[in-house]
């Protein structure tokens, strides 16, 4: 399925992990990010990586980080989740473990050991709780006004309901997020025109065609195997009807890339009705 690369660019908004990774290279908005987000002054931050992958070693699965920062006293990671998985309780574990294994094995003893925030701001709701947020931190069960303080702690936004938030900044920017409009907050501003001289440059604007090319290959493999266990499975259910259930499946494999990369919906909807002829009912039905 070809996608026309110069739209989808110049489409990109916050909630893409590409675009939102590059605006977070911008050392005071990511700051800024952080302090509305936390609700706490945060000090002088450095880049430990932009999109950090942790190799622990060559069997163990290695982790991608979107925004990984740390300042004196802390580690921070924020991620930008759009498609829900149901998985990010345990990738939340996976990632603040990973992260304290990457600090250990450039020298760091326990009690050395920096806290680590991971913070993922949802365009769902992780939890069906209906919070704008939701904090998690180590209690012990028996007795709940004793912490572990471990120094660890995991944030989930929730945009969907953003207007929950009691914080005027928080709310604008997560409904910067949700709504992908721009708002009269001054912060969002500052966002959107960053967003904006990120698309003039031109080599991060290459750099995101040849991510997509790698998406686009990945979503047609992925489409191929769909259509070929479909027609393994068709062998016993009839041919016809293997096709039919690999067609479905590669459909909403790419509707899942798609949706990664922060591609807007209206544009997803006309390109399953173009590519596989569905009306807009049906493709609708699809994206749900």
């Amino acid at each position: 399925m070809e996608l026309d690369k110069w739209e989808l660019w110049e489409n990109l908004t916050l909630s893409n992990d590409f675009m939102f990774s590059k605006v977070m290279r911008d050392k005071e908005i990511c700051r800024e990010t952080l302090e509305i987000l936390l609700d706490k002054k945060i000090g002088e931050i450095t880049y430990i990586d932009n999109q950090k992958t942790i190799d622990i070693n060559y069997d163990a699965k290695s982790v991608r980080l979107d925004v990984y920062v740390e300042d004196e006293n802390r580690i921070y990671n924020i991620e930008m989740q759009v498609v829900n998985k149901k998985d990010l309780a345990k990738r939340s574990r996976y990632y603040q473990g990973m992260i304290d294994l990457n600090a250990i094995e450039k020298g760091e003893i326990y009690r050395d050991l920096k806290e680590s925030i991971v913070i993922f701001i949802c365009k769902f709701d992780p939890f069906g709780e209906g919070l704008s947020k939701y904090t998690f931190e180590n209690i012990c069960n028996e007795n709940k006004e004793l912490y572990l303080k471990d120094g660890t702690s995991k944030v989930f936004f929730n945009t969907k309901d953003y207007y929950k938030e009691r914080s005027e900044d928080t709310k604008s920017f997560l409904e910067y997020i949700e709504k992908e409009k721009l708002n009269e907050n001054n912060f969002v501003k500052k966002i959107e025109q960053k967003i904006r001289n990120i698309k003039e440059n031109k080599e991060w604007r290459a750099e995101f065609m040849t991510l997509l090319m790698r998406e686009q290959e990945i979503a047609r493999d992925n489409f191929e195997k769909g259509k070929l266990e479909g027609m393994a499975e068709g062998v016993v259910k009839g041919r016809e009807e293997g096709i039919a259930e690999g067609v479905v499946r590669g459909i909403k494999n790419l509707i899942d890339s798609f949706k990664e990369l922060g591609i807007d919906e209206k544009i997803i909807l006309q390109k399953l009705t173009e590519k596989y002829n569905l009306t807009k009912e049906e493709a609708e039905k699809y994206l749900k």
